[in-house]
């Protein structure tokens, strides 16, 4: 029992507004120190999954950049590896219109490939699962097609999949951009295929103009009863960054330890690029509570509930609440920032107030100065 992995980059970039200008979803920095991408990446090398395909479109020079030989996730391999699928690979430049049209870039490397089974998955749903085990109950119970999926309250929030199941796992229902209700499951973006049947739906839709791989495959094929769809349920620890708001929030999440404990498990670790960096400077008068700093940044001031990434300089003075501060940015002497997302490289002016709510985050685009 083989499985490949199919990742998708870039499907979700325009749901993060200013944070994915210069840069795919799947790069986008979280927690202090990581990338997207590193979460569904450790996944599958964790799991065995060593034959990835990375589809992108366009401003994946950062990602590339962070990627780089791939040695931290074990895929800088001699016959398997992470293989990164441009648009030019398949003569495709424009924007993909969904994930069925962007697996129809990479049906060839699909298809050349000599394994039984693909687990696709989005960038944007951060956890830690063994997707052995999902592999393992897919090939168990016969289905065509395995999402994987946890439990939510039914906040009144619309998902992109909504499932209900019987006893036995199989689903009974599959909805579209829908809200959970009590007992239903929401979709992780990750399903588990047999490749020859992968790459026929795929050939299939796309010659009859469809592109939303839930939507017009799983959804059709299972209303018309030419597919029975299955799920695996994940009890873990479960953020779906699918906008800015989300994306604020999932990062604060990570200053409650049973989060941290649940994301980052001490037997599934999540790599990342290694950064040789400095310890963290803390200045005599500097004050810091509950905060996430990454190595390398250096603290003059005072900072309550942040997240910091490496190389943040915090000047004199300076009070940063509820914010999240990405690489190498810089913050003057008794500047003010509350609920605020300084992206890469941004200056901020000595006594510069930029205050925002959690709900309305203020964002400052890379490398500008406020």
């Amino acid at each position: 029992m083989k499985a490949m992995g199919v990742v998708f980059s870039n499907i979700y970039d325009s749901s993060l507004g200013e944070l994915t200008n210069y840069r795919t979803v799947s790069s986008l920095p979280f927690g202090g120190r990581y990338r997207q991408i590193d979460f569904v990446l450790s996944n599958m090398s964790n799991s065995g999954i060593y034959n990835i395909g990375l589809i992108t479109k366009y401003n994946y020079r950062s990602l590339m950049d962070h990627l780089g030989s791939c040695t931290e996730w074990d895929l800088n391999r001699k016959n398997e590896g992470l293989v990164i699928l441009p648009p030019f690979a398949s003569g495709h430049t424009g924007v993909y219109k969904g994930k069925l049209e962007a697996l129809y870039s990479a049906v060839s490397f699909i298809d050349n490939s000599n394994y039984d089974y693909v687990v696709v998955s989005d960038s944007t749903v951060l956890c830690n699962i063994n997707l052995r085990d999902a592999i393992e109950q897919h090939v168990a119970s016969g289905v065509d097609v395995t999402a994987v999926c946890n439990k939510e309250k039914a906040d009144g929030k619309k998902h992109p999949l909504i499932l209900n199941a019987n006893s036995k796992g199989n689903a009974t229902s599959l909805l579209i951009d829908s809200e959970a209700e009590k007992g239903s499951l929401v979709g992780m973006g990750m399903f588990i295929f047999g490749r020859e049947m992968l790459v026929a739906a795929i050939k299939e839709c796309y010659a009859k103009g469809y592109v939303h791989l839930e939507r017009d495959f799983i959804q059709r094929a299972f209303n018309e009863k030419r597919i029975k769809v299955g799920t695996y349920k994940f009890d873990g620890v479960v953020l779906r960054n699918e906008d800015i708001k989300s994306y604020y929030h999932n990062n604060m999440k990570l200053l409650d330890e049973k989060v941290r404990k649940g994301l980052f498990l001490k037997d599934a670790p999540i790599y990342t690029k290694v950064r040789d960096e400095i310890p963290t400077y803390y200045g005599k008068g500097s004050k810091v509570c509950d905060c996430l700093l990454a190595d390398g940044c250096t603290l003059q001031g005072n900072a309550k509930r942040s997240i910091m990434f490496r190389g943040v300089t915090v000047g004199e003075g300076a009070e940063v609440q509820e914010s999240i501060v990405m690489q190498g940015t810089k913050i003057g002497k008794g500047a003010k920032l509350k609920c605020v997302i300084l992206d890469k490289n941004v200056t901020v002016s000595d006594g510069a107030v930029l205050i925002g709510t959690p709900e309305h985050p203020v964002i400052v685009k890379k490398g500008e100065t406020v």
